[in-house]
This record gives structure tokens, C-alpha cells and sequence, in this order.
């Protein structure tokens, strides 16, 4: 039920690849973070992403470049949890 494309996921192209994926999109609680303390008008978005290992592949490693629906990002951290992958995204944006 996790990876119903009816219920909780998507589909998205992961480094090229198409698969199903649920993004948690933590952006808001990031940018209000980042807003506070970095006025310069760049802020990182942090983005979670569940994916299944079977369709992803290898684990990646920390602060590898990964494409997600054509934005680029770099992995904070990823983790196995029974096959499924959570892979914590992050990238710099501007407000």
C-alpha cells in the first residue's frame, strides 16, 4: 500500500530512471529555518524520498549528485530500511 500509485506514491525519474517514489517534502520547515539565520536569499531544500531498493539499486553514498525530476541534488544521508531506501535530498535555492 506504501508504493500505490493511488494512494501515498508517485511516479518520478530518478537519475534518468522512471519509478515509483513518495517524496516527503520537509521544504517549509527548512526554508523557515534557513530564512532566520541566512538573509543572503539562498536556503537549502531538504527533501525525503522513499523508493523501493529493488527498483533503485545501489544504496547511494553521502554527497553523491542525484537527478530527481530533472533537479539536481546531493544525498545528506540514505538508509535500508527492509528494502526500502529513505534518502534524505538537499539542495541550495533561492528565495
Amino acid at each position: 500500500m506504501f508504493f500505490n500509485l493511488d494512494e501515498f506514491a508517485d511516479t518520478h525519474v530518478i537519475d534518468g530512471v522512471e519509478m515509483t517514489a513518495m517524496i516527503d517534502d520537509m521544504e517549509h520547515i527548512e526554508r523557515e529555518k534557513k530564512m532566520k539565520s541566512n538573509m543572503d536569499g539562498i536556503y537549502a531544500r531538504q527533501i525525503l524520498i522513499y523508493v523501493k531498493a529493488e527498483e533503485f539499486g545501489e544504496l547511494p553514498a553521502q554527497n553523491r549528485l542525484l537527478m530527481l525530476d530533472k533537479r539536481r541534488y546531493i544525498v545528506v544521508d540514505a538508509t535500508d530500511e527492509g528494502g526500502v531506501y529513505t534518502i534524505t535530498l538537499e539542495a541550495n535555492r533561492s528565495r
